[in-house]
C-alpha cells in the first residue's frame, strides 16, 4: 500500500478537514489484501484486493470530489470491479476505528485502508 503516496495526497488535496484518512491493520477480511473501507454517511463500502496505482488514484479522486460536494461521490468503474460485500460486524470494525476520537469524526466521510 503507497502509504505515502496517500498521505501527501490527503495534504496536497487538503482533504483532512472532509474527508478522513486512517491507514490500520487487518480490518478484518484478513483472507483478502489491501482492503479499504469507505465509510460514508449511508453506506459502507468494502473494497479488496487493491494493486495498483490506478485503485489508490481512483481513492484519491473519490475523497476530493465527495470533500468537494454535499453528497458522495460515485466511485469509479475501476473501483466498483473491487467493490465486496463483507459478512462481518463492520459496525464493531468501525467502532474500534474511531474508539479514540470523537463522534463528530465518525459521521464525516471517512476512508480507511489496510
Amino acid at each position: 500500500m503507497p502509504i505515502d503516496f496517500l498521505n501527501k495526497s490527503w495534504e496536497k488535496h487538503k482533504l483532512d478537514n472532509k474527508v478522513n484518512l486512517r491507514i490500520s491493520s487487518c480490518l478484518g477480511p484478513c483472507n483478502m489484501h489491501n482492503v479499504s473501507l469507505l465509510i460514508t454517511e449511508n453506506e459502507n463500502i468494502w473494497l479488496g484486493n487493491l494493486s495498483t496505482e490506478e485503485h489508490y488514484q481512483s481513492i484519491i479522486e473519490w475523497a476530493i470530489e465527495t470533500s468537494r460536494n454535499d453528497q458522495n461521490a460515485e466511485i469509479s468503474p475501476i473501483l466498483r470491479t473491487k467493490v465486496f460485500d463483507y459478512d462481518g460486524d463492520t459496525d464493531d470494525i468501525i467502532n474500534r476505528l474511531f474508539l479514540s476520537h470523537s463522534s463528530s469524526q465518525y459521521h464525516r466521510r471517512n476512508t480507511t485502508l489496510q
